[in-house]
């Protein structure tokens, strides 16, 4: 198949998905395969919306266990994501990609501040637009921040990028002979407690009848497959 099987997607990428081996930050040349897989995909006529994570360098939950304020400790994490889009960016425009960074969290001088009509007409005008800062607000994940902003842009698919092959019934770096769901219902993700995605992410889209295609970034060219619409990875959906 050569036609894209979506024309408006939401990536989630982790910040963990940008350090590659090194255990902290971000890797420039994991951040430049990334943005090589992206820039192909948007290529394709594809508009393209990115909500990436800061677990790289901290996260609020775990931050929080620790000591520091919950709220302080997640406006942290905000902050952590915004780096994480900064490097995107730069890894995109070094392709020839036109990008915004828009945050959640103001910040005029590196980043445009979130305006859901103005994103759609970035999407619109073929820049690929990496949403940060989460939601703006502490207690939420990025999750959660990539269905609320996909539901508002009107994306099509969320694609939850992650280092497995899809959906499982449980952990397959822990349980050998782990069982992949190649399509998988909302409610039955939330019974099981699957953790692909947090609860009120799984709860959003399910209300928005908004699926999730789970997938492995770390096989070359998955990302441009699931758009053209191969069985790659698990679909999450009614």
């Amino acid at each position: 198949m050569t036609e894209p099987a979506y024309r408006r997607i939401l990536l989630k990428l982790s910040g963990e998905a940008l350090m590659g081996t090194q255990g902290f930050g971000v890797d420039p040349g994991v951040a430049a395969r990334i943005a090589q897989e992206i820039h192909e995909v948007h290529q394709l006529g594809v508009q393209i919306a990115i909500v990436v994570g800061g677990g790289n360098f901290i996260r609020g939950v775990a931050a929080s266990a620790h000591g520091i304020d919950r709220v302080v400790a997640d406006h942290m994490g905000m902050l952590a994501t915004i780096i994480n889009a900064l490097a995107l960016q730069d890894a995109l425009e070094k392709l020839g990609s036109f990008t915004r960074v828009v945050t959640a969290i103001e910040m005029r001088e590196i980043a445009e501040p979130f305006i859901r009509r103005r994103v759609i007409r970035h999407l619109e005008k073929g820049r690929i637009v990496v949403l940060a800062g989460g939601t703006g607000s502490p207690y939420f994940s990025t999750d959660t921040a990539a269905a609320l902003r996909a539901t508002e842009i009107k994306a099509e698919v969320i694609l939850k990028a992650t280092k497995v092959d899809g959906v499982y019934d449980a952990d397959p770096q822990k349980v050998p002979g782990a069982k992949l769901y190649e399509r998988i219902s909302y409610l039955d993700v939330l019974a099981h407690r699957l953790a692909i995605m947090d609860t009120t992410a799984i709860s959003m889209c399910m209300d928005n009848n908004l699926p999730i295609v789970v997938f492995n970034l770390h096989v070359p060219g998955n990302l441009k497959r699931v758009v053209l619409g191969e069985k790659v990875g698990s679909l999450v959906t009614r």
